[in-house]
């Protein structure tokens, strides 16, 4: 592909050039990725070696206790894997159908975490380094400190009010009871004890071991019917991607119950309007993006949720003849309906790794809001995601609460391939800006031609769950003007954080680019 190498927008990033490649959103775990490719690891031991590194340099978005999903393109093929967690298989539904909406904080907002677990099982399958050596620049951080970045030290300061009444929460991430400054050093010792159980038991002490048996006696005391069962038969599944063809290009995501069927549903709607011929970032491109959203997002709420219980196939929901009659019913010059109510939260890491042998790696794990659930196991400093606030309360709804059950799960990786060859690796992270942003990166990318960088800095817009139409800084005054004549509900000068956090490798004839998100601390680097 040619790539418009133009940088337009004020961020104005370079775009970073090499036949090896990490892009994630924190330096320090890129340089852990960089260190597992030159000590001879593959792309997937990047990964890895990235990811569980996050959990101790970016906690306020991913823990030891999250959830985790990837594509990987391993020169020949790709695989995707599931590992969200489940609820416990004893869990009474009718404990929850009177509440208004599913717990956010504590054990009851709480599945099985499953990232633990993915590490193990792609580094089983796919990793050429010692599981063991993922470890080390997390460990030593954990260890021996790291400075806080500006990012993490502005999230960590709202924490300790949001977590007041956990105190191992309190214990762990403000030992001191002060909230850690910019530049500050973190110690994380608790971490660091936890995460050599889990290097030197290849992942077992986390589903059986002594940190298994903390995690149950701190459920069980708190009421939640937490089972030795619901950890030790946890497994990831290996799933076979879905995807869907868009200007020459097709995007591949994971499968239900996460989201990425929502960027296909759109992307599906896109390619009966030719979004080509609208200029880039004009009133008409954005308002029919928005408008095909909208559409994915109700067809969504309806009918995602764990696979045994959608009455609807991801088939049925991306039928040609469904998706057409979606694009005739969107007019140019107004706005359909509001969005029904999904949780979610802008609280995710993503990370992308490619070797010169041509494997690419797309990897999401997170804790969902923030910190996660509150619960930090005594004694360990695994933090727990909330992923079962996911559900929602409304009997027979296909993602109603129940037993040994997934939620409803926002985080999604994304790969695309172009004229049938891998092409790139990239995500979006945050809540529902998640589809929505491989949306605008697939048509900025595919469409407009934008290098990874570009697409990345470009200005974004974030159709939010009460229907309004965020646009971040930079789009003009007329494009705002017309789009609220056609009846979009704007919602200006809104955070940062609204609008999510890219990373992006894509291929080249003898290596790669890759784009990192001005937003986040965020770092691509190779070699």
């Amino acid at each position: 592909m040619a790539f418009d190498w133009t940088l337009p927008y004020p961020a104005n990033r370079q775009p970073v050039f090499a036949k090896n490649m990490v892009a994630t959103s924190q330096p320090l775990a890129t340089a852990a990725g960089l260190a597992a490719l030159k000590s001879g690891g593959n792309a997937v031991d990047a990964a890895l070696a990235a990811a569980i590194t996050l959990t101790v340099v970016e906690p306020n978005n991913n823990g030891i206790g999250s959830d985790a999903f990837a594509l990987i393109y391993d020169g020949d093929t790709l695989h995707g894997i599931n590992g969200s967690g489940r609820t416990p298989s004893a869990l009474k539904q009718s404990e929850y159908l009177g509440q208004k909406r599913m717990p956010g904080l504590g054990w009851h907002s709480v599945t099985v975490p499953g990232a633990v677990n993915v590490w193990s099982t792609l580094s089983k399958r796919f990793g050429r380094l010692p599981f063991k050596a993922l470890f080390e620049a997390a460990i030593d951080y954990a260890e021996n400190g790291y400075l806080l970045g500006p990012k993490s030290a502005f999230y960590w300061q709202h924490a300790q009010h949001t977590y007041r009444n956990f105190p191992e929460f309190q214990a762990t991430f403000f030992p001191d009871g002060r909230v850690p400054n910019i530049g500050s050093m973190v110690f994380l010792p608790r971490h660091a004890e936890t995460l050599k159980a889990i290097r030197d038991s290849l992942g077992e002490a986390f589903y059986h071991g002594e940190l298994a048996e903390r995690m149950l006696l701190d459920a069980n005391q708190a009421g939640y019917p937490l089972a030795k069962a619901d950890l030790t038969e946890h497994q990831a599944e290996w799933v076979t991607p879905i995807s869907t063809t868009f200007s020459g290009a097709r995007l591949f995501e994971i499968p239900p119950n996460g989201q990425g069927l929502m960027a296909l549903i759109a992307l599906g709607v896109l390619e009966h309007w030719d979004i080509g011929q609208f200029e880039l970032d004009s009133p008409d491109a954005i308002h029919l993006q928005v408008e095909a959203i909208r559409y994915a997002w109700q067809q969504v709420a309806l009918h995602l949720a764990d696979p045994p219980m959608m009455s609807e196939t991801v088939s049925s929901l991306m039928d040609p003849g469904a998706l057409r009659q979606a694009a005739q019913a969107i007019q140019l010059n107004s706005v359909q309906g509001p969005p029904p109510a999904l949780g979610a939260s802008p609280d995710t890491v993503y990370l992308s790794a490619a070797d010169a042998s041509g494997m690419m790696v797309s990897f999401i794990q997170s804790n969902f809001r923030g910190f996660g659930s509150g619960i930090v196991v005594p004694g360990t400093g695994i933090s727990l995601q909330n992923r079962g606030s996911g559900f929602n309360t409304q009997a027979g709804h296909p993602n109603c609460i129940g037993p040994s059950k997934r939620p409803f799960h926002t985080i999604i990786p994304g790969f695309a391939f172009l004229n049938d060859q891998p092409f790139m690796s990239f995500g979006v992270m945050g809540g529902h800006m998640q589809a929505q942003g491989h949306v605008q990166m697939m048509v900025r990318v595919i469409i407009h031609g934008q290098n990874p960088q570009a697409a990345s800095d470009a200005p974004r817009w974030h159709l939010t769950e009460s229907g309004e139409l965020a646009l971040e800084s930079g789009f003009s005054d007329a494009t705002i003007a017309s789009l609220e004549a056609r009846g979009h509900t704007l919602k200006l000068n809104e955070p940062e954080h609204l609008f999510g956090g890219a990373q992006l490798i894509a291929r080249l004839g003898d290596g790669y680019c890759s784009g990192s998100d001005h937003r986040k601390e965020g770092l691509a680097a190779g070699f």
